[in-house]
C-alpha cells in the first residue's frame, strides 16, 4: 500500500515539472537556466526533462488524470511567464493539483 503523497511526489509532481518546463522552454523562450531558477531545481533536472529522461515513468498508469495535470502545468507556466509568480506560488498550484487528484481518489487505486 502507497500513501497517496507518494505517489503524488514520485509520479506526479515529476511530470507536472517536465510539463511546466517543456512550455517555459518551448511556448515561452525561456533558457533551461532560467525555467529551472523558476521551478526551483536545477538546469540539469530541466534537461533531463526536455528530453524525456525525467518526469514520465509510472504515470501511464494514471493517464486519465493526465489531462488534468497538463492544464494545470499550461496554466502555471502562463504565469510564470506572464506574471512573474515566485517558486512558492508554483508549489502552491501544485498543491492544489493534488487537492483535485486526491477528491478523485481513483488514483490511488
Amino acid at each position: 500500500m502507497h500513501l497517496a503523497c507518494e505517489i503524488i511526489a514520485r509520479y506526479v509532481l515529476p511530470n507536472f515539472r517536465s510539463l511546466v518546463a517543456r512550455d517555459l522552454v518551448e511556448k515561452y523562450g525561456f533558457t533551461q537556466v532560467k525555467a529551472a531558477k523558476n521551478l526551483g531545481t536545477t538546469q540539469a533536472a530541466i534537461s533531463q526533462y526536455l528530453h524525456s529522461k525525467r518526469g514520465y515513468k509510472g504515470i501511464e498508469q494514471h493517464e486519465l488524470f493526465q489531462p488534468m495535470i497538463q492544464s494545470a502545468a499550461n496554466e502555471t507556466a502562463k504565469r510564470i511567464a506572464t506574471e512573474k509568480i515566485d517558486t512558492d506560488e508554483v508549489m502552491i498550484n501544485f498543491c492544489k493539483l493534488c487537492t483535485s487528484l486526491r477528491k478523485d481518489g481513483n488514483m490511488f487505486k
